[in-house]
């Protein structure tokens, strides 16, 4: 418990976790989607360009961002929920519970997806839909405005802009509804967007289906920023805003294939937008190479929580806040197992600045696809257009991959060409597999043991 001294010097600490949001936001240069409270936030903090995610699935990704460990360590190796019936190791020591011990009071509202409760365990569950972002915040205003002899931490987790099992059958290319629905949802204002007028991103394929389902996905991008603006209100409202350290992030990409459930860039980079009373850079960019397993080390170092006795994958990356290029941020690592129980492809990546590799463990398979993204129009067009390119991508590199992927990120953004069958790159192929070696032996990978038995 921290003593009354370390209690007035730790800050409030908001986290905000979407579900399937990718970097489709004003802030990260979309100039069609309207955010303009995550545009706000970012004005009045650090934008980062190199944050990724270590598992672009729903339950894995936040088991990583609640437990500062990789997948493989922590045990969430998949989806929590139903039949899938992933759950954590007992000797995780999660973020909301070493911040409780700490002396900070805690809550969680909308999406939690991990399991089970002792470990990921918070002081109160707060009533509210995830698809109703603006009414989660009101839910939360009585536990901001509580007792302000104790500091709180607030994990706010919207289901936007996350698909549903809903289909607008009525429109052109009956795309996925993600969420919205006539009637809307309380406290929000529909913003619905010309299919004609969104952004395709280039590893997409620029047709009907796609188009009407980005439009909805929009639709509902915009509606969880309505809820993040209604929570910076309400922690303005009850005095509390100058003394919150905000985090905005998303658990993975967006719910398309070629992005969610993929270890491509497109399912692992995503938006963190951080905003620090301890802080004075406003509108600014930090290019920090950062993963959601950092994140748990990060909040409990503002908070002054950081235990002893117990080690984290990841690292605190408070004081990179402070500067534009900081040194020593220059390498992440990933770490894919299951999506739903049905989708084991295991999968370790090393990205640094200039390269990705991807080790494909389950290479002789053919890729699984999640449910939702199987039955997305958006990939049902390939077989209704005869697609033979998904984006830029050969559909048939996407349903079977090879051991190795090697890319050149500045020659080759969207990871399309693959070198690492070329002999002229046989010795960066070596150097990160020594490289993936070495992580997955720090990290205590059990999968490490592939390297000898195949």
């Amino acid at each position: 418990m921290a003593d009354t001294q370390e209690r007035a010097e730790q800050p409030n600490i908001v986290l905000v976790v979407a579900d399937d949001h990718g970097l489709d936001s004003g802030c990260y240069g979309n100039p069609v989607i309207q955010t303009p409270h995550m545009d706000a936030l970012a004005r009045d903090g650090v934008r980062f360009n190199y944050s990724f995610c270590t598992a672009a699935s729903c339950s894995a990704s936040r088991g990583v961002i609640l437990s500062g460990l990789h997948t493989h360590a922590n045990g969430q190796f998949g989806h929590e929920h139903t039949y899938h019936h992933f759950s954590a190791f007992d000797h995780v020591r999660s973020l909301p519970v070493l911040l409780g011990e700490a002396g900070y009071r805690t809550a969680r509202v909308g999406k939690f997806h991990v399991g089970p409760e002792r470990v990921f365990r918070f002081d109160h569950a707060l009533p509210g839909n995830g698809r109703s972002p603006v009414q989660m915040a009101d839910n939360c205003r009585d536990f901001i405005a509580g007792d302000a002899s104790q500091p709180f931490f607030l994990y706010y987790c919207t289901n936007d802009p996350h698909r549903d099992g809903n289909y607008a059958t009525d429109l052109p290319g009956a795309p996925n509804c993600f969420g919205n629905r006539p009637e809307g949802y309380p406290g929000v204002k529909t913003i619905t967007y010309d299919p004609r007028e969104v952004v395709v991103p280039p590893f997409l394929p620029d047709v009907l289906e796609t188009r009407a389902e980005l439009a909805q996905y929009y639709q509902s991008v915009s509606r969880l920023d309505q809820g993040i603006g209604r929570l910076t209100q309400i922690l303005k409202e009850t005095g509390r805003y100058d003394n919150t350290v905000i985090i905005y992030i998303s658990d993975n990409g967006m719910a398309f294939p070629e992005a969610k459930t993929t270890l491509y860039d497109a399912g692992m980079r995503l938006p963190c937008i951080v905003r620090s009373p301890l802080h004075s850079r406003s509108s600014a960019v930090c290019n920090a190479m950062i993963t959601w397993a950092d994140l748990a080390p990060t909040l409990l170092d503002f908070a002054g929580a950081t235990p002893r006795d117990y080690a984290f994958h990841g690292r605190s990356f408070k004081d990179a806040l402070g500067q534009e290029n900081p040194e020593g941020w220059d390498e992440v690592y990933a770490s894919h197992c299951f999506h739903e129980i049905t989708m084991y492809y295991p999968m370790r990546v090393a990205r640094t600045r200039k390269r990705k590799f991807i080790w494909n463990i389950a290479h002789p398979l053919p890729y699984p696809f999640a449910s939702d993204l199987w039955a997305a129009p958006t990939w049902k067009a390939v077989e209704r257009h005869g697609l033979k390119v998904f984006g830029k991508r050969p559909v048939e590199n996407y349903l079977q991959r090879p051991r190795y992927e090697l890319y050149d990120l500045e020659a080759d953004p969207y990871e399309v060409n693959n070198l690492a069958a070329d002999p002229r790159h046989a010795g960066l192929v070596s150097q990160f597999e020594e490289k993936l070696k070495a992580f997955q032996q720090r990290t205590k990978d059990p999968w490490v043991v592939k390297w000898e038995h195949e």
